[in-house]
């Protein structure tokens, strides 16, 4: 028997079923040996060298590991085909007393059978420059959390973190929301002419006067133009005829498969990385068992295997037609700093279609293959071709355009259907007068020069130049990607901890930075500027990837940084200069002992803390003197208020919190269930029990 080792319990019955009767799988459940989490475990005085120990909550599973790994004839270490995977797998081999340049290492980047099988008959050892680039990632990133933290936390509220990754990309959102409000918005007006010939409406807009651009700046200016325009004949000046192509985006890599999934589903970044890791894992398909639906889902690759571009091809001639392929498949280009170590996002087999699985797929996972699927196929069609019409008028001297675009062959589009020319549908930057999808111009009639047309209506329209928008979860991961900051498998981590820790919060889907943000990066600007920025942070990830690729050598790479940084962090923490928030004194007593409470500032924002601290410890949410109480607690018949927990979700719990410990993760009713008899909770328009299937609809 042997012994094939995994991460995530979701793969082994995907596995076991193509690996046969011969085979033991067994799942470490991510990483077995980690750094400390309550010590800093790096030997700053001997060569950088890393503490590891065994994570406590594993050792009955390494127990059992050890056992079956004794037992068994040979042990092939599968874990995940990136950085983070072949260190999980070095640490097993440790574990197991392998040696790690032997042919321990199995890898794919699809569980499909095929892929296993070829794995199987390519063993390899593990990968020690990946291990290294890993490590020295995990190094980097435990010197600056460790040492930098804590005087953050003194400087400015108890218990913040920084972050190598993390505070810089909370310093794009913090930047970002000072260019906005230090946005001045510049008035222009536009002036559009409605005509209309062989029944068919279309409109005319003014681009130039004497042949120079034109774009009227206040209301004298537009008055002087409308007097000279209207009631005029407008004169057919050019009409210029072309034929255009539209040619499909590449397959998704993880940053633009999280981008679209939060575009065009409204997916959160959480929910796309969980509906992938499922679908990538294997799920539980009607008729076919468990099987996995797509490739490995961190990648910056836009790669694709010759096997899957041919196997891809044959469908969309089998479901379009021959026209619908290019003469040679479609490859595209990979970023300049792109890994490129696996495929492209894409399905394992096209004939699974979405529509085949839609009965056995939750909802979020359905939604996510069919968005994979349909950007897979996509890629590799043809392009789409349109026939395109402008023509020029001219009126008084001042110019107008009018454009038409009819589709003449809809190529990839027959797929892609909600396609958006580059993608750039998060309108990060937008200004006003952007942001249409140039695929959609309207009909224009036969129209010849020298024809002279009437204007059936003239609109003028006031406008202001916006400033640039928030960004999304979806517009921060390509911010970070287009920057060269974190990786492919850190992006999610990365933004999801800004809101977490209340750096961040978020208004709809746009991230704002909290006051408790700002001042981090105001603080952090002032003392570790050289470091916390765009362009240091893209030279690092330069310099791990030269570690993974035998260019460079982990421990000169830590002691770079650290050289530098050490002093950075002296300097910080003998300067006298504290932005901690002076407490405020209220006039609420604290029940306890009769002091005043005065308003602190801590890691989650503002709250109550007795004036007699430390001798007494009362505490309270600030924003339960402010709010109302959103039901009565049906323990104790007290106020239910609304809190925040510590990961910044919403929770409900009765105001007596010594001496009653209830609390819920919905609106209680104060009422208890007639079937069950256990607590109500609140949902919408309708109550339901806490336990069991009761529910009444209300109207309240």
């Amino acid at each position: 028997m042997k012994l094939v080792v995994i991460e995530a319990p979701a793969k082994r019955d995907t596995l076991k079923k193509y690996l046969g009767n011969g085979f033991e799988v067994f799942a470490t459940k991510g990483h077995i040996r980690d750094l400390p989490a309550k010590s800093f475990a790096i030997d700053l005085n001997n060569n950088y060298e890393p503490h590891y120990e065994i994570n406590p909550d594993k050792k009955a599973l390494i127990a059992e590991l050890k056992k079956k790994a004794s037992a068994a004839e040979e042990v092939l270490i599968a874990t995940d085909p990136d950085r983070e995977g072949e260190a999980i797998s070095w640490h097993v081999a440790h574990v197991l007393g392998l040696d790690p340049n032997t042919k321990c290492r199995i890898q794919f980047n699809e569980i499909s059978k095929k892929a296993v099988l070829k794995a199987l008959d390519e063993p390899r050892a593990i990968d020690l420059n990946l291990v290294n680039a890993q490590q020295a990632r995990r190094v980097l990133d435990r010197i600056v959390g460790y040492k930098l933290s804590p005087i953050l936390s003194r400087k400015i509220a108890p218990k913040l973190s920084a972050g190598r990754v993390q505070s810089v990309a909370l310093k794009l959102v913090v930047e970002r929301e000072k260019e906005i409000e230090n946005f001045k918005p510049e008035e222009f007006w536009t002036i559009t002419a409605l005509h209309e010939k062989d029944k068919i409406k279309f409109k005319s807009s003014l681009a130039t006067f004497g042949n120079k651009k034109i774009k009227p700046e206040n209301r004298a200016q537009v008055d002087t133009i409308l007097s000279a325009i209207r009631g005029k004949e407008f004169v057919v000046t050019e009409i210029k005829k072309s034929h255009t192509k539209s040619h499909a985006l590449a397959p998704f890599t993880t940053s633009t498969m999280q981008q679209d999934a939060l575009n065009k589903l409204g997916m959160s970044l959480r929910k796309t990385t969980m509906a992938a890791q499922e679908l990538y894992e294997g799920v539980e398909v009607k008729g076919e068992g468990k099987i996995a639906l797509i490739t490995y889902i961190r990648t910056d690759s836009t790669r694709v295997s010759v096997d899957a571009q041919m196997a891809c091809r044959e469908f969309i001639v089998e479901k379009f037609g021959k026209d619908y392929i290019p003469e040679k498949p479609n490859i595209y280009a990979s970023k300049k700093n792109a890994q490129d170590a696996h495929e492209a996002i894409r399905p394992i087999n096209m004939h699974m279609t979405p529509e085949m699985v839609q009965g056995s797929l939750t909802r979020d996972n359905y939604r996510l293959y069919k968005l994979i699927y349909d950007r897979f196929m996509a890629s590799q069609m043809s392009e789409a071709e349109y026939s395109n019409v402008n023509v020029g008028l001219d009126c008084e001297g001042y110019g107008f355009k009018a454009s038409g675009r009819t589709q003449e062959f809809a190529g990839f589009t027959a797929v892609y259907k909600e396609f958006v020319d580059g993608d750039k549908e998060d309108d990060e930057s937008s200004k006003a007068g952007k942001g249409k999808d140039k695929n959609a111009a309207e009909k224009l009639p036969q129209l010849s020069e020298n024809e002279v047309l009437a204007a059936k209506e003239i609109k003028e329209e006031q406008k202001f130049t916006k400033p640039p928008a928030r960004f999304t979860e979806a517009s921060l991961v390509k911010a970070m990607e287009e920057k060269g900051i974190g990786r492919p498998a850190t992006y999610a981590a990365t933004i999801t901890i800004l809101t977490a820790r209340n750096y961040c919060s978020k208004d709809g889907k746009s991230l704002v930075p909290t006051e408790l943000g700002r001042k981090m990066i105001d603080y952090l600007e002032k003392f570790f500027n050289s470091v916390i920025n765009v362009k240091f942070t893209a030279h690092m990830e330069s310099r791990l990837d030269d570690i993974a690729e035998d260019k460079d050598e982990w421990h000169s790479v830590v002691d770079s940084f650290w050289n530098g940084f050490k002093d950075l962090l002296s300097r910080a923490d003998e300067s006298g200069l504290s932005m901690k928030a002076e407490p405020v004194e209220t006039d609420i007593i604290c029940e306890k002992c009769g002091h005043k409470m005065v308003i602190r500032e801590g890691r989650f924002g503002k709250f109550l803390g007795c004036s007699n601290f430390p001798k007494c410890r009362n505490i309270k949410n600030l924003e339960e003197n402010e709010r109302k109480p959103v039901g009565k607690c049906p323990e104790c018949g007290k106020n239910v208020f609304a809190l925040r927990s510590k990961r910044g979700k919403t929770f409900y719990a009765c105001e007596d919190r010594e001496g009653c410990n209830f609390m819920s993760w919905d609106i209680p009713t104060g009422e208890k269930c007639p079937k069950c008899g256990k607590y109500l909770i609140k949902k919408g328009k309708v109550v339901k029990c806490s336990a069991c299937d009761y529910r009444a609809d209300t109207q309240n």
